[in-house]
């Protein structure tokens, strides 16, 4: 039987349920099934289940099982932006699990040779603009683009880069 829900403030909550959804984000863009998760993780496919609707009940050490096993990582700073809603920009570190190439055309024209490929990860991305970094048209960059790639670069310690 689960354990009780403590009692948690309305903002707690809501950043349980959003790393529960980017859990569930993340497990659905690697194609893989719930219950191989939940086995790699040391857990029953309910505790899953429950940590992907952010549960407060589940232990802090469920959640952190389920982000290794999906290779989810995130700083401090990136957690608090998603516990205070924030809007789908890129403040506080916050980054997107996926980033669609059709949001940033700069991205994609610099990732011409990726075939079928509709999405890439925050890594692949600063990846493909430190590689083409010449190539990109800086004034043709947008501001939700240019805002990505300064999040890239301080998010994943890139700053030192040519991006």
């Amino acid at each position: 039987m689960p354990a009780k829900n403590p009692h948690v403030s309305p903002d707690v909550k809501a950043w349980a349920e959003k790393i529960g959804s980017q859990i569930r984000l993340q497990r659905k863009a690697l194609g893989v099934n719930a219950t191989a998760v939940a086995e790699s993780a040391g857990m029953s496919r309910v505790t899953l289940y429950r940590i992907e609707q952010g549960e407060p009940s589940v232990t802090f050490g469920a959640y952190l099982a389920v982000l290794d096993v999906l290779n989810i990582t995130f700083e401090l700073g990136a957690a608090v932006a998603l516990a205070r809603n924030l809007p789908k920009q890129f403040d506080e570190g916050w980054l997107p699990v996926n980033i669609a190439l059709v949001d940033y055309p700069q991205l994609k024209r610099l990732a011409w040779q990726i075939s079928n490929v509709e999405t890439l990860s925050p890594r692949e991305a600063l990846n493909i603009y430190e590689r083409n970094w010449r190539h990109l048209d800086i004034a043709m960059l947008e501001e939700q683009e240019r805002q990505l790639i300064d999040t890239l670069r301080t998010v994943l310690n890139e700053g030192d880069k040519n991006v």
